[in-house]
Order: C-alpha cells, then structure tokens, then sequence
C-alpha cells in the first residue's frame, strides 16, 4: 500500500499596484548630488538583491521542510498501514495515530487520524484547530496529498499535511481506503533560520551603504575635478585673463569639454585682441584729428571774430554767410574740443584737480557766465551750506552740459536744483552727497532712448523736440561723473518732462597743516581719485 506524493500550493498572494513614487529634491551641488544618487543606486540595489535572495531562500527552506515531512510521513504510513485491521475501530485508530506521530525525531508532530465517522489524535483532547475545512474536504476527496501553511492564534506558523491511505492492487490501480492521516509540523527552526536570513541581510545593507557613499566620493572627485578647473578657468576669463587654458587629459566628454573650452578661449582672445587694435587706432585717429584741427580752427576762430565785427557793414546775404560760417566754425571747435575730452577719458589720462569750494556759488558761476540766470529757476541751498572737494572746471562742464542739453532740447521752464543727502557711510566710503537735478518742461524722454542717453555720438528725432548737438555732451558729462565716483541717471519725471540727476559724493576736506614752507608742493590728492575713477 503506498500513497502517492503530489502537492497543490496555496493561492499566490496578488501584488498590490505600484504606486509613482514623488520626484526627490535634492538640495546642494553636484557632489551632493552624485553620492545622494550613488547611495540611492547602492540601497536599491542591496534591497532587491536581499529581497530576492531572502525569497529564494525562504522557499528553499520552506519547499526542504515540507519535502522531509511528507517523505517521513508516507514511509510511516507504508511501513504502519498493512498492520492496519480494517475496517480499525477506535482503538486501532488511537494507536495508529500515536504510531505516525513517533516518525518525526523531534516529536513535535501532531497527529489526526478519520475514518469516516471515527477519529483520533496522537494528542488526548487535541482540537487540531490548525485544519481547515477546505483542506479536510481536498484530503478526504481526492487521492493526492495536499498541504497548507497556516498561522495559529499565537503567531506561530505550522505545516499541516492531509495524505489519504490507499490499497495498491497488483495492476497498479489504487483505491481509497476512507482512511486519512492530517499532521500538524510547526516550522519554529525554518523561521529562525529566515529570521537569520533578514537579520544578515540587514546588516550587510549598513557596509553596502557606505561602500556606495565611499564609491560615490571617488566618482564625484574624479567627476567634478575638471569641472571645477572649467569653473576656475571660466573665471579667470572673466576677469579678462584671456591666456587661460585648461589641460586635457584622455578622450572622454569632459577632455571634449575641455578641447572645446581651449579653442573658445583662443578664439575670444583673438577677437578681443584685434578688437583692441581696431578700437586703439579709432582712438589714436580721434585724438591725431583733433590736435591737427585745433591749430586751423584757432586761427579760423579769430579770423571768423574779425568778420563778425565787420558783417554790419556788409551787405545783407554777405553778412548772413559770414554769420553761418562763423557760428559753424564755434561748433567745430566746440566739437574738437569734445572730441580731445573724449580722447584724454579713454587714454585714461584725464585727471582730477580737487579743490574745497562752495557748491552754491560754482553753479551761480556757471549759470551767469553763460547768461542763463532769467532762463534757470535755481533752488539752492543758502551759501555756504554745501562745500566739499571736488574739480571746478569739471563740475562747471558737468552742470553746464544738464542745463545746455534741457535748453536745446527740451521745453522751459528749466528748473536746477543742488541739495545735500546723508547716507549711512559705507565701507571706505562717504557720508555726504551733492545732489544735482535739472528737469525741464518738454515732452520727456522715450523708453528706448532712456539707455543709450548717455552713449557717445547717440542722438534720436524722437527722443527730444530738437537733434542739435553732436551727441558728445551727455557722455563727456558722465565721464566727469564717473571720474568723480558719482553717478548719473536719467528718467521722465511723473509730472511730465527729462529728468536728470547725479549724485556726487564729497569728500571731507584735509586739514591744513599748521606750518607749510613756501617751496613744498602742495598736496595733490588727485592720483587717488583718479585711479579710483
């Protein structure tokens, strides 16, 4: 009689569906970022690698369990069935199943022994509650062994094994005998052996964890090396050293990187170079035309004046030519004049003469000395309540260029305004500030004229109600601002017309030594403001 070994598994366990995990913020640069990565691959890794291997093992060490159960148990059964009475009455039963239960070494099994309506346990009074119905009606109904893992009350996890006793004929034809042995295995050592399994796997996470992280330092290092020699040297042109170069080293992406960087950078210091040639000779021509028109102009200047004493006894077109040639002639001394400040601001050869004076009085001078007191409404402080150190001649082009330009350009009333404004002193800087404001009455300046107002040779129809001019006397005027260390804005004031403001800091004045011989130089403190500017 022997009882043929088949297994049926319980019903696999539906995954539950994937749920999209939410992007990662990683805060940081790039090294952050790479061993933040590295260190996600590493964990990934380890979990899916532990958790296939826990699962691998878990099922060998359950499917091993299972297969020595029931190999025991049949070869018990073989070995006790044809000693069997049948049909066994209760005591048979009783002893049949205290008989199965002594094949475990252990002697953990738990023994269940039916023949239809009789039943007996290795175990007096045994409940055998780990049978489940449907395994009881699989092992009684079919001729196959069946098997279940289940979960008792406590947590604890058992095997429970139904084979059913058949007679074996001499054509190897089987037939049930109603008898049915159920045994229950509890599997506390293979959990421990799973649970051994889980608690290596945990601690070989912590050492693949920092080996990633160390692996992922090495990367970045190797990684962000030439990236940061390309931030360096990216740098280092900005600053304008245009020589920079970076080596190169294998042929990877970041060696084309770096080739790519090495053949931009020649390229720029190429074109800068020949753009500095080109923007040298523009300036030395410049300045050669200007000093060589300056001599005839001179003399024209006088000849022109001479005329002019003389056009009122003239005829009438005759007058009216020497007039224009005259006024053209001021205008190209005007110009050549400009253009020999222009020269001398980008040679860097224009100098500052600082001298303390009174601020109120110097624009009054300016004002008077081009007679525009009845076309200028001043509102100045009361003298000497703003004095500081500054160049006279440069501040008389400064303000006379504002108020020439609101003139010829815009619409009177011009009002000029010179105030004092305090300021927090900054670090190496002042406290005081002369305020400079002219505004006049005409239509403003447009928005796309605004930021080339103060560009050489820049002049638009539309930006004024007039063009007149040669464009130099805005730029020159922020030239002298900028020699100073001010500043110098324009906007369209809310009620209507050009505003122009600059903002000139001054300096507190040197105290006079108690004693000077009269041979000693006086102190010039001009290189310092002008290498500043």
């Amino acid at each position: 009689m022997t009882a043929p070994l088949s297994s049926r598994t319980s019903p696999a366990h539906t995954s539950a569906p994937r749920r999209r995990l939410p992007r990662l913020l990683l805060p940081g640069g790039l090294r952050v970022r790479l061993v933040a990565a590295f260190g996600l691959v590493a964990v990934a890794a380890a979990l899916s690698t532990g958790a296939l291997t826990f699962r691998e093992a878990r099922t060998g060490i359950l499917q091993q369990s299972q297969d020595t159960v029931i190999r025991l148990l049949r070869d018990r059964i073989d070995t006790l069935a044809p000693d069997l009475a049948f049909p066994p009455g209760q005591g048979d039963l009783d002893g049949f199943a205290t008989s199965v239960a002594t094949a475990d070494p252990s002697q953990q099994w738990r023994v269940l022994v039916t023949y239809h309506g009789l039943s007996a346990t290795s175990i007096p009074q045994d409940p055998f509650a780990e049978l489940t119905p449907a395994l009881r009606t699989e092992a009684t109904t079919h001729t196959a062994t069946v098997f279940q893992r289940v979960t008792a009350d406590g947590g604890r996890s058992c095997l429970v094994v139904g084979m059913p006793v058949m007679f074996a004929s001499s054509d190897d034809e089987r037939t049930a005998t109603g008898l049915t042995v159920f045994v229950v295995v509890p599997q506390d050592s293979e959990l421990a052996y799973v649970q051994a399994l889980v608690t290596a796997g945990e601690r070989a996470t912590v050492p693949a964890l920092a080996l990633a992280v160390l692996l992922a330092l090495l990367a970045a290092r190797g990684v962000l090396r030439p990236v940061r020699e390309l931030r360096h040297a990216t740098r280092r042109i900005a600053e304008g050293r245009l020589d920079t170069r970076l080596a190169v080293h294998g042929s990877d992406e970041l060696a084309e990187l770096s080739h790519s960087f090495n053949e931009t950078a020649a390229a720029l210091e190429e074109s800068i170079a020949e753009l500095r040639r080109m923007e040298a000779k523009a300036r030395r021509f410049a300045a050669d035309v200007s000093h060589e028109l300056r001599t005839p102009l001179a003399a024209m200047s006088v000849v022109t004046d001479v005329l002019d004493e003389d056009a009122v006894g003239l005829d009438p077109d005759t007058a009216i030519a020497v007039r224009l040639i005259s006024q053209e002639t001021a205008n190209l001394a005007r110009l050549v004049e400009d253009l020999m400040e222009v020269s001398r601001f980008d040679a860097g050869t224009a100098a500052l003469h600082l001298d303390e004076i009174d601020l109120v009085e110097s624009v009054r001078r300016t004002l008077s000395s081009r007679a525009w007191q009845d076309r200028v409404a001043v509102r100045l402080p009361d003298p000497p309540a703003l004095r500081g150190r500054v160049d006279p001649r440069r501040l008389d082009v400064v303000v006379a260029n504002l108020v020439g330009n609101a003139l010829r350009h815009g619409a009177p009333p011009v009002r000029l305004t010179l105030r004092e404004l305090r300021r927090p002193p900054a670090s190496g800087g002042t406290e005081q500030w002369a305020v400079i404001e002219v505004l006049d009455s005409g239509p403003g300046i447009s928005e796309t004229v605004l930021p080339h107002i103060f560009d050489r040779f820049y002049k638009s129809d539309t930006a004024r109600t007039r063009t007149e001019g040669s464009g130099l006397g805005l730029a020159i005027t922020a030239e002298n601002v900028h020699l100073h260390g001010g500043t110098i804005r324009a906007a369209n004031h809310p009620d209507g017309g050009a505003l122009l403001t600059v903002d000139l800091p001054l300096p507190a004045a040197k105290p006079e030594p108690e004693t000077q011989p009269e041979t000693e130089p006086e102190t010039e403190p001009e290189t310092d403001e002008e290498s500043r500017a």
